[in-house]
């Protein structure tokens, strides 16, 4: 556990180190290739480990994407108190981080990539996901690894860590097994409204005519101070209990709001102050893409399609008010209606 955590940490140099080197050479465009050209020996030097050291690449290459596409200025980021380190390519058995029979983990101590180099971790495993890595094994399925600490402490003298291993395989290969219903034979639409304590979801036919509604609760997520663990696992069994709702409810297709317009819209918010209460801004670059992204994930697995609308006035328009003095709905409830209509470009809409 203590080399474990020295690779963290040593990790997390090798990033600073390469992201204020770019920063002193005043590079304006940065590319995957331009950072193993020209830094992998700064990353291998710091951890002289090629699988971790282009690890690093790939993270300073991901940030810096992720500035593009928000238009943030990759000058001015700041570096969270983070601890991790994760291997670059897809490969199968993965050399740095190898996934076991016995669901046990193998992470190789800097420098080693056998056998006699690793450490062995033993994380907690569902039912689910060990067949999931038995399927992972059996077919011989590329993937990649990483460790995060979350927390780390001592205990009568000895070093004690606690974190989680992530490993990354095809998305066919995690529907293959974790599927739960294989033909869906609805007729039915759905539109879901997604907010920072509820999921709305309004059912809707082919011609636009409402046939149900329920609202789907975790109110006590938007707590400051609650655990990020633990919110997010109410949210899954809500996204979950929410697609099953719907699968058995006869839909076929979930519309949802556009995440990446979603995504524009609230850095938009943050940045004009618009907010409505004092935790505004924090609920909203907390949860509602996020969640938005994790019912995408979610929604194949029981045999439902997810398709996109543009968020523009679904929530603050004329028609909006019209349809809740109509059918009598609640602002979220109606935005989830209206969701659908334009989902299925009703005339309404």
């Amino acid at each position: 556990m203590l080399v474990c955590f020295l690779v963290l940490l040593g990790f997390r140099l090798a990033v600073l180190k390469v992201y204020e080197k770019l920063l002193e050479d005043n590079i304006k465009y940065v590319s995957p290739i331009m950072l193993k050209k020209y830094y992998r020996s700064l990353t291998y030097e710091t951890i002289p480990n090629r699988r971790y050291a282009d690890g690093a690449l790939t993270l300073i290459w991901c940030v810096y994407e992720s500035c593009e596409a928000l238009g943030i200025s990759f000058n001015e980021i700041e570096w969270k108190n983070w601890l991790m380190f994760q291997q670059s390519e897809k490969e199968f058995p993965c050399r740095s981080i190898t996934l076991r029979r016995d669901y046990s983990v193998g992470v190789s101590v800097i420098g080693f990539n056998s056998e006699k180099g690793k450490v062995e971790l033993r994380p907690t495993v569902s039912r689910s996901y060990k067949g999931l890595i038995d399927y992972v094994i059996e077919k011989r399925i590329p993937y990649t690894g990483r460790v995060v600490l979350k927390g780390y402490g001592e205990r009568k003298g000895i070093l004690w860590v606690n974190g989680r291993i992530d490993i990354t395989i095809p998305y066919n290969a995690y529907f293959e097994v974790m599927r739960r219903f294989k033909r869906n034979y609805g007729k039915l639409y759905g539109g879901v409204d997604v907010n920072s304590d509820r999921l709305n979801l309004a059912i809707v036919d082919g011609n636009g005519r409402l046939r149900d509604t329920y609202t789907f609760w975790f109110r006590e997520v938007t707590a400051k101070g609650y655990s990020g663990h633990r919110a997010w696992s109410i949210i899954g069994m809500k996204i979950h209990e929410m697609l099953k709702y719907a699968y058995h409810n006869g839909v076929k297709t979930l519309f949802l709001e556009n995440p990446e317009v979603l995504g524009k819209l609230r850095l938009y918010w943050v940045r004009n102050d618009k907010r409505l209460h004092e935790n505004y801004n924090w609920k909203v670059m907390t949860f509602r893409s996020s969640i938005i992204g994790r019912i995408i994930l979610k929604a194949p697995l029981y045999s439902i399609n997810v398709k996109y609308v543009d968020p523009k006035g679904t929530t603050n328009s004329e028609k909006h008010h019209i349809i809740m003095r109509k059918h009598r709905l609640d602002k979220h409830t109606a935005s989830a209606y209206i969701i659908a209509l334009r989902g299925l470009n009703h005339k309404l809409i």
